[in-house]
């Protein structure tokens, strides 16, 4: 069944009206819905023409533009606004979310991207659980075998996390981002995570390295654990939380210091310009990545699935690093059996 809601919005100088549509897969499904085809590295650029750099480029002005809009009504909502559950009463969404998701749809529609063909796979228009996410994922990129070009993969695709960091959001913590992820034929090759609470806008474009503000960064020059900031995330669910658990338990004590600061896509970023130079988590969906992903690589940095294998779109269990702590880091997450959700 196809469950529909609307909702009316105020937000100091904005009014929208907004619409939810969420999909309950049955079992075999949901079963189905985790077995995805093959797809390109997300951050694999070798094959892309010059012709994509160039859209890419001017698909992120939109981007920025998006955001720092949507980060305004994060300003004034931030510790204001009711929430209610998603996944389970810890996985909270707010009409604020939704709000800037609807923000990012307008201007890929006055920009003229949703007439080029670009398209949104935004957290707010998917149900909740791993099995919707990677459901949605897949429609999304035509690989479910519903008749879309599988070749093409998805074409242009923006991935949108509206806010990330919702709980901090609800708590009037200062600790949320808006996060963009363009992707091309399954490859994320544009990216902008904007936390407007510290007016720090972070993009990258393919091959085109990572930027703070419009200046340069790079990761950090930690060469072991000792001297490395781990980041770390506290999942909702506790076939998720375990792992990460465990993997903190075995880290901790060989690396400088912790912090789990609830944001993914904050933390990705501070891998990206040093202030961390570790962050791994067991599960999260693709809007949690994939913009997170481009600006570590595009850093000088490291982002593989915790089994080692390259980023993809697909890639649910990530560890993203400043390169030289990476191999030891992830010998460690495995020898504890901390790279995949345990099964409840």
């Amino acid at each position: 069944p196809i469950i529909g809601a609307s909702l009316l919005l105020a937000i100091p100088g904005h009014s929208f009206i907004v619409s939810k549509r969420y999909v309950q897969l049955s079992a075999p499904a949901r079963k189905q819905a985790l077995t995805l085809r093959s797809i390109p590295d997300g951050v694999s650029f070798d094959s892309i023409a010059p012709e994509i750099t160039s859209e890419a480029t001017e698909a992120l002005n939109t981007a920025k533009v998006a955001a720092q809009e949507a980060g305004k009504a994060i300003l004034a909502s931030c510790g204001k606004m009711g929430s209610k559950t998603k996944f389970n009463e810890k996985d909270l969404v707010t009409e604020v979310d939704v709000a800037c998701q609807k923000i990012v749809e307008d201007h890929l529609e006055s920009g003229g991207w949703t007439a080029k063909g670009h398209t949104i796979l935004g957290e707010e228009a998917v149900a909740p659980g791993m099995a919707a996410s990677a459901a949605a994922l897949n429609e999304a990129m035509g690989l479910d075998g519903s008749g879309k070009d599988t070749k093409k993969l998805g074409g242009w695709m923006w991935v949108v996390d509206p806010i990330d960091g919702t709980t901090n959001f609800v708590m009037g913590m200062p600790l949320s981002a808006i996060s963009i992820g363009i992707c091309y034929e399954g490859r994320v090759v544009a990216a902008c995570i904007y936390d407007p609470f510290q007016k720090e806008m972070f993009t990258a474009v393919a091959g085109q390295g990572a930027m703070i503000n419009n200046e340069p960064m790079g990761v950090g020059t930690e060469e072991n654990l000792v001297q490395a900031v781990l980041a770390a995330g506290a999942p909702p669910s506790l076939a998720s939380l375990q792992p990460s658990l465990r993997g903190i338990n075995a880290l901790a004590p060989k690396v400088r210091t912790v912090r789990l600061i609830g944001s993914a896509a904050i933390m990705l970023a501070w891998v990206a310009c040093g202030r961390h130079t570790l962050y791994f988590e067991p599960d999260l969906n693709s809007w949690d990545i994939a913009a997170g992903a481009l600006l570590v690589h595009e850093a000088g940095g490291k982002i593989t699935d915790l089994d080692g294998t390259p980023y993809k779109l697909t890639t649910r269990a990530i560890l993203a690093s400043n390169s030289r702590t990476h191999d030891e880091t992830l010998s460690i997450l495995q020898s504890v059996n901390a790279i995949r959700c345990d099964e409840i």
